[in-house]
Formats: C-alpha cells, sequence, structure tokens
C-alpha cells in the first residue's frame, strides 16, 4: 500500500516545490508515494470527508480562510495516527504545534536536506505504527493496530484486547507477549499495559490516557516506572 502524503498550501508554486523533494524522497528511499496537493484548507478537508487515509499531512500555516494550524486542529479530533508537519515563514506559530502533537516544523523557504531528515523521521514512526495484533474470532480475522490497544489482560483461558472497543479471545497472555514491541509492558502474571497509554503510576495503581485506572499488583511499579522511563 501507497504511503500516502498531502501538501496543503495557497502557493502552487510552495506547493510543487515541496512536492517535488517528497518525491524525491521518496524514489531515493524506494517508498511507493501518492503525494496529493490542496490550495487551501477547505479544499483539503472536503477530500478528507470522504477520504481519511492519509499518513502525513504538510501544512502551510499562513492560508486565507482556515489556516494550518486551524485545519490540523480539526482532523486531529478524530484522527491520532496521521503524522503532521507545519511549513512556515514565522516562527511565532511554533507553539500551536504542541495542541496537535506536531512530528515538526520547517521554516520557508524549505531546504531539501531538512525536509528528508523529517521525512525518515515520519516514515520510520509510520512504520512502527503499521504494526498490528491479528484476532481471530467468531470466524472472522480482526487487525488490531498495535498503537490502539491501550493494555490486555487475562482471565482463565482468555484474553480480552482493549483498545477503541473490546476483544477477548482464547489465548495466552505469553502468546500476544511475544508479538508486541517495545512500548508494551508485562505487568504482573495477568496484564499488559501500552506505556505510551500511561498518565500516572501510584504504588497501587495506573491511571491511563483515558482515565482508566488498573490496580498495580504488588512489587510492579519500580519496574514499570524504570520501563517508562527507558522505552518512552
Amino acid at each position: 500500500m501507497a504511503y500516502r502524503a498531502a501538501v496543503c498550501d495557497d502557493s502552487a508554486a510552495d506547493a510543487d516545490y515541496v512536492r517535488g523533494i517528497v518525491a524525491h524522497w521518496a524514489e531515493q528511499r524506494g517508498v511507493a508515494l501518492e503525494c496529493r496537493a490542496f490550495s487551501s484548507a477547505e479544499q483539503f478537508l472536503f477530500c478528507y470527508a470522504e477520504d481519511k487515509n492519509f499518513d502525513l499531512l504538510l501544512l502551510d500555516v499562513e492560508m486565507p480562510g482556515a489556516d494550518g494550524v486551524t485545519l490540523a486542529k480539526m482532523v486531529r479530533q478524530e484522527n491520532e495516527a496521521v503524522q503532521i508537519v507545519f511549513i512556515t515563514g514565522y516562527s511565532d506559530y511554533i507553539a500551536e504545534g504542541y495542541d496537535v502533537a506536531a512530528l515538526h516544523y520547517l521554516m520557508k523557504p524549505v531546504r531539501p536536506e531538512k525536509l528528508c531528515a523529517v521525512l525518515d523521521r515520519a516514515w520510520e514512526k509510520h512504520r512502527r505504527n503499521e504494526r498490528c495484533l491479528n484476532l481471530e474470532r467468531s470466524g472472522e480475522m480482526i487487525r488490531l493496530p498495535l498503537y490502539e490497544v491501550r493494555y490486555l489482560d487475562v482471565h482463565q483461558n482468555y484474553v480480552t484486547v482493549h483498545a477503541r472497543q473490546d476483544y477477548t479471545v482464547k489465548r495466552t497472555l505469553a502468546e500476544f507477549e511475544a508479538e508486541l514491541d517495545e512500548q508494551f509492558f508485562r505487568v504482573g502474571r495477568g496484564m499488559i499495559l501500552n506505556l505510551k497509554q500511561i498518565r500516572r503510576v501510584t504504588k497501587k495503581e495506573v491511571v491511563l490516557a483515558d482515565g482508566t485506572v488498573l490496580p498495580l499488583p504488588r512489587g510492579s511499579y519500580e519496574p514499570l516506572n524504570r520501563a517508562i522511563i527507558e522505552r518512552t
């Protein structure tokens, strides 16, 4: 499947310039790429309403109508996975990027080597996020991206994977542990946590980003804290 990028800039010349750099980067890295250009936030959002499968957004900040920051906030409300890079002529906007977890800011005029370095980071992050758990349940296969998984817990012979919804399957926790990456950490005998989903840890409990409170087994506090520091 192609890596899908969008460039949104009201300057056609600037958009073509950025698309050219992205195309050259993809050719050099052997990445199958689909890169589309949009002249306004409104034009992009009209397309996005029908097709949300974009991996990377390269957004000009200063545009007539809705600006790049406003566009990013609208997209981020329902899409946590897409990566966002702002392109701007003014450093005043950089603080705005924290609200939408922007990957990077690039100052105009964009230097090819700077953009390519950012694209390398975006591609590597995309490849990590592509990893999925394959769950067989009721005669169907469900592919669940790892970044959506909040935690897993076991009850008797069944494991429940807690993501945007819960999936219960007859497998062992050890089997799941072997499929997960370093952002996951096993706590005691019965639970695996996504370290990136943790908001707070006490001696007795873990609080996840969505407010879920989970009991922490005895002796797990220090190892869990070390894992958070070392892996996230």
